[in-house]
């Protein structure tokens, strides 16, 4: 099994003419979090942009038997994940007018989170999720789930077997897969003539804008904005009917897609969405600008380090968001221990750095001196947990969107 390649081509239109846009440190996988210590990789992880269509991807593919077959993350350990899910399927069953017994099917489906919603609603529901154990887990909760990576042929036994989907729903998933033509053509093999698929993922402006940096890792192959994705899903003669914008990931958006020849049109928010990424006119300028800001924060949070004599400093927040920004901001010369209060961390080693994780409960005993919210995007819930603890005395730190420390 090849652990990993380099892609030199865009993954939409094919070109070769790609240009390094962000370069970033090496980073081992990001949410490779292990209870005992071990040998890891580091991979390139440099952001590239296409000057034929202007798609954004990195160009490192670690083999996703690697990363998914033992992946360790569940939906449910997000905070405020499964409220948002519970919207989602009302808010799409209330946009397409569905009512009962349509066929749902969730590619990337995880535990079943999302599903469960649809199901409530008396859809008949299918999840695919290659990670075996938490296939298992969804499956003995209700939902009918195949532990399989989403391909042409999968599509094909689905078919035959269930029926064509009325409604397939790809949430943080897309993102993630390398070869997007075999895929999208299974999807469209999948879905029934007037069915809808809806994505949702993360957005390149917004992570832009938001200084969401760290949201970049290998497990994220691709960086989607509207105008490139048009293109690519012309290939399959299928056009977006609908585009809603929310806050999660540091700000996503939700494409509804559909075939050209079904009863399906596009809504006014289309177009108005697609002027607005045309006049922000995202070019190899825009990367440079944001690698300049990334940069400016990494040089304020250790200058402030270096520059004070801490015994200890913790770092609140042990996801895949942690794992690039330690790297990258080299805070792994600095970190004593991090501290979250999934359970599944708890006892384990950080991806490449061992850098040992306890339960946020730890700070109370320890009372370091410094505490850097790792997981800034969470700022506000987690800055309260501490002051209704006993860490209230401890220095806080928010490294991005813009450091600053709270005493």
């Amino acid at each position: 099994m090849k652990e990993f390649y380099f892609r030199n081509t865009c993954r939409l239109c094919g070109s070769h003419n790609l240009q390094l846009a962000l370069p970033l440190k090496p980073s081992p996988l990001c949410d490779a979090y292990f209870q005992a210590k071990k040998e890891q990789l580091s991979y390139t992880l440099n952001l590239y942009f296409c000057n034929d269509c202007g798609f954004v991807q990195i160009n490192t593919i670690v083999n996703p038997e690697i990363i998914y077959r033992d992946y360790i993350y569940v939906t449910t350990i997000s905070l405020g994940l499964s409220k948002h899910f519970q919207g989602y399927a009302e808010e799409v069953c209330t946009q397409l007018k569905f009512a009962e017994s349509k066929f749902v099917v969730d590619i990337g489906s995880n535990d079943g989170t999302l599903l469960s919603f649809f199901k409530a609603q008396r859809h008949r529901v299918l999840g695919i999720e290659p990670s075996v154990k938490t296939a298992d887990d969804a499956t003995q909760k209700g939902i009918d789930t195949l532990a399989e990576f989403f391909d042409l042929a999968l599509s094909q036994k689905i078919t035959s077997q269930y029926g064509y989907a009325d409604l397939i729903t790809i949430n943080n998933l897309f993102a993630n897969i390398d070869d997007l033509e075999e895929f999208t053509h299974g999807v469209s093999q999948l879905l029934a003539k007037d069915g809808v698929l809806v994505i949702e993922s993360s957005y390149l402006l917004d992570m832009i804008d938001n200084m969401v940096f760290d949201f970049i890792y290998h497990e994220h192959l691709s960086y989607f904005s509207i105008l490139p994705l048009i293109k690519f899903f012309e290939k399959f003669d299928m056009h977006l009917i609908n585009v809603q914008e929310f806050p999660t990931k540091g700000g996503s958006l939700r494409y509804y897609w559909a075939n050209k020849v079904s009863k399906w049109s596009p809504d006014s928010r289309v177009q108005a969405f697609i002027e607005r990424e045309r006049e922000a006119f995202i070019c190899i300028n825009t990367f440079q600008e944001f690698e300049s800001r990334i940069n400016s924060e990494k040089d304020k949070l250790i200058a402030y380090l270096s520059s004070n004599s801490f015994d200890r400093v913790v770092g609140y927040g042990a996801s895949a968001t942690s794992t690039t920004l330690i790297s990258h901001f080299e805070l792994h010369n600095y970190l004593s221990y991090l501290v979250d209060d999934n359970p599944g961390k708890i006892g384990t080693y950080s991806p490449g750095y061992h850098i040992p994780v306890y339960d946020s409960s730890k700070l109370n005993e320890d009372k370091p001196d410094l505490v850097i919210i790792l997981a800034w995007r969470y700022k506000d819930e987690i800055i309260k947990k501490l002051e209704e603890s006993e860490c209230v005395n401890q220095t806080i730190i928010i490294p991005l969107p813009e450091f600053r420390t709270i005493l």
